[in-house]
């Protein structure tokens, strides 16, 4: 079992408040991810879990047990660095199994521990070869082999893939999920980047001046953000301010949004959120719209294309409804021009509706 939980944390640096988080819990074996932008405390949380960094207040608790005292080198946790951290005078075999004989192992175990993690992860045969000798993705890979050799309750990472390449970095991040479901480790991801967290993690927490704003799964983070905040950080978003001025269908949370250049769109919403006559904003993502086809009935609005850019799969298109700008994505490789009008459709059913006073929080 490796069940962690934060209560109360409080870490204050100057008039910064760097981890402010009243309660947490991170299941056994789950990939938890804090994500956030630069400076929101996801690193300080994680230093706090490690040891590394001292709260001001609050309690670190590991299966019950209050670990807050606890020096990091006998947390039994692991960690996996920005920077990988490797010993550049030590080959890769020394530097998986240095964990190992700080802890005193017997050299015959290690020899076994080591050639597990390192056909674990793929690195056979590079046993004697030293940090520079190896490719950024294969640093990587030692540097999480140095980690779990030492069979850790907790494993963490601090931006562990922001050194490679695009490319690398999308496959590793693949790799590491496999990894740690395969292992069974409870696992704590810290990174600013939403397509990594969200390919690597099973729940979040997105934080912001050192508060969690929304906890919950990819898909509900996505899907049903909290706040402006969240809906901006989280995928690419287009937004348009109006008013809620009719409740078609209560049952169903059916309204109809107005906007000031006399726009009026339709959508669903969730009315214990929101009132007849309030100021909301619309969360338009370029998944929610489509070029207009004869079948669409609602919805339907003219639209100015400003950008066309071709994708090699599709054309990507910045357009403006009335005059808000919005985006959307076709497939077909057949262009219309900057300048041009055409007929576009925003799916009523992914349109998120969220209240005016929830815009900045």
């Amino acid at each position: 079992m490796a069940r962690l939980t934060l209560e109360k944390i409080k870490k204050i640096y100057g008039k910064t408040v760097a981890a402010d988080i009243p309660y947490l819990e991170i299941k056994d074996k789950e990939f938890f991810g804090l994500l956030g932008p630069s400076g929101c405390g996801k690193t300080t949380t994680l230093r706090i879990i490690a040891g590394l960094t001292k709260p001001d207040e609050g309690r670190v608790l590991l299966d019950g047990k209050d670990i807050t005292n606890v020096p990091p080198e006998k947390r039994n946790m692991a960690m996996v660095f920005q920077s990988w951290a490797l010993f550049p005078h030590m080959t890769v075999y020394d530097n998986v199994a240095f964990g190992l004989r700080l802890r005193k192992v017997p050299e015959n175990e290690i020899r076994k521990k080591v050639k597990w993690a390192l056909e674990l992860l793929r690195l056979e045969g590079l046993e004697n070869r030293y940090p520079h000798q190896l490719s950024g993705g294969q640093q990587q890979r030692v540097a999480v082999a140095r980690a779990i050799v030492i069979e850790p309750q907790v494993l963490l990472f601090d931006e562990p893939l922001s050194n490679l390449d695009a490319k690398l970095r999308e496959n590793v991040r693949f790799e590491l999920r496999k990894l740690q479901k395969r292992l069974g480790i409870t696992s704590i991801y810290v990174t600013h980047d939403q397509a990594e967290a969200f390919a690597i993690c099973d729940r979040i927490a997105i934080m912001n001046k050192g508060k969690i704003i929304q906890l919950g799964t990819p898909e509900e983070i996505y899907n049903k953000p909290v706040n402006l905040f969240v809906a901006s950080f989280v995928g690419v978003t287009y937004f348009i301010e109006g008013r809620l001025t009719e409740i078609l269908d209560p049952s169903i949370g059916k309204v109809l949004i107005s906007t000031e250049d006399g726009l009026e769109i339709l959508a669903y919403a969730d009315l214990e959120r929101v009132k007849k006559d309030q100021k909301v904003t619309l969360v338009v993502r370029p998944e929610y719209v489509h070029v207009a086809s004869e079948s669409n009935v609602e919805n339907v609005f003219l639209a100015k294309v400003d950008r066309a850019t071709y994708t090699g799969d599709g054309i990507d298109y910045e357009v403006k409804i009335g005059k808000w700008p919005i985006r959307l994505k076709t497939s077909t490789t057949y262009k219309f021009e900057p300048g041009s009008e055409i007929k576009v459709h925003l799916d009523p059913m992914k349109i998120i509706v969220l209240p005016e006073i929830l815009s900045s929080e």
